[in-house]
């Protein structure tokens, strides 16, 4: 592997190039050899077919696959039809208080424990039927980081991603369970053994909130450690070929941004319909009681808010990381290439920097949805915009109705 801080004479770095060329990035024991971003996240992929969402496995060397007569899908159903039972009996007690309940804080509050249970019907759908586009774009990784090692001479590192994981994961686990009992707490009606229903669907949304993340958090790493290197390699020799190398590893990298965004497509935009849902529930509900009893805050407005922050910060950090994410990808290639003296490199090398700039003009590395929205801080203010608008009609409506006789 070639230090950085030595000066590599240019038949070394010729000869050590073409030894890397013979790599093959389709290859799966390479693939499996340098594919250090599935070694650090695996735990959140074990834990997604723990709990039944994701079961995509590694059937081979470098290879992320699904298969619905594999040992992990066979347990997700096992697993779904044993959790619908109790998501049925408890959804059914939730309808009858929301079919029978006078009151309207008890009204709002049943309304919101229905919401949580519709997750745990769309894993079917945002779930085992994104798992083979989840697996090709999981498969990819492999692939970019054989590329990486061919083109920088360094493998892809991701510092102390490992460990975030594992705190992410335990704490994904940790707040679903204080959530589950803070409400348990709080609200009137929802007892003790009603969490059950909800302990893997409050997992489930944290842990997605995660996989977002983490996954994000590798663009970033994978983005900073490219314009790093392409920097350095520009200061020691500066060739169209070299360029030109750097070039379709970079628009591998903003490819593999967007099949992301369209693996996961299903999975985030019921997320983002779901925490948009819950938010102006809960704020609405919020609001109601204070405008019929003034700023008097009880256990139950209290439970409101708790809903309200939480599922705000998970939409927030959701679409934060993606904005950052996107922000990242180009800067650092692009602030390189600006630096570039035109005036004292060849010709190839000059359209090879056009090439190159126009690649990331035309190609701009964005997280969408399959194309429906767009995921950065636009989203993130156009939801509280939105949000914002529902409220002030159901509030004029409400306030407009003739109050009831307490």
């Amino acid at each position: 592997m070639r230090q950085r801080g030595s000066i590599v004479p240019k038949e070394g770095r010729e000869a050590a190039r073409q030894q890397r060329a013979r790599l093959s990035s389709i290859d799966g024991n390479t693939a499996e050899e340098h594919d250090q971003f599935y070694r650090d996240h695996k735990l959140l992929l074990v834990l997604f077919r723990v709990l039944a969402v994701m079961p995509i496995t590694r059937s081979s060397p470098g290879k992320v696959t699904f298969e619905w007569n594999s040992l992990a899908t066979i347990y997700a159903v096992c697993f779904y039809l044993v959790t619908t039972v109790i998501v049925l009996i408890v959804g059914h007690e939730r309808m009858v208080i929301l079919q029978t309940t006078k009151k309207f804080d008890d009204y709002i509050y049943a309304v919101i424990f229905v919401v949580f249970l519709v997750p745990h019907f769309w894993i079917p759908f945002v779930g085992w039927g994104v798992a083979h586009q989840v697996a090709i774009y999981k498969t990819s990784w492999g692939r970019f980081q054989v590329r990486y090692y061919r083109v920088t001479g360094e493998s892809l590192k991701f510092p102390h991603l490992k460990v975030m994981i594992v705190i992410i994961s335990a704490g994904c686990l940790i707040l679903a369970i204080l959530f589950l009992l803070s409400l348990c707490a709080l609200m009137d009606g929802f007892y003790l053994w009603h969490t059950s229903a909800y302990y893997h669907i409050i997992t489930m949304i944290n842990m997605n909130c995660a996989l977002w993340y983490i996954n994000c958090k590798g663009f970033k790493i994978a983005s900073d450690s490219l314009s790093d290197c392409f920097r350095k390699d520009v200061e020691i020799e500066c060739t169209a070929s070299m360029i030109s190398s750097y070039r379709f590893l970079w628009l591998t990298l903003s490819e593999m941004l967007q099949s992301l965004g369209n693996a996961y497509a299903r999975t985030y935009s019921t997320y983002s319909l779901f925490m948009f849902i819950n938010i102006t529930v809960s704020v609405y509900g919020a609001l109601s009681e204070i405008v019929d009893h003034g700023l008097v805050f009880s256990f139950k407005e209290f439970g409101l808010f708790v809903d309200t922050v939480y599922c705000a910060t998970l939409f927030f950090i959701f679409c934060d990381c993606s904005h950052k994410t996107t922000l990242k990808v180009a800067q650092g290639v692009q602030d390189t290439l600006l630096s570039i003296n035109m005036m004292g490199a060849d010709l190839p090398t000059q359209k090879e920097v056009d090439h190159f700039i126009q690649a990331i003009e035309m190609n701009p590395a964005v997280v969408s949805l399959r194309g429906f929205v767009n995921v950065n801080r636009e989203l993130l203010t156009s939801a509280v915009t939105t949000i914002a608008v529902y409220l002030i009609v159901l509030l004029q409506f409400k306030i407009s109705l003739p109050k009831e006789p307490e």
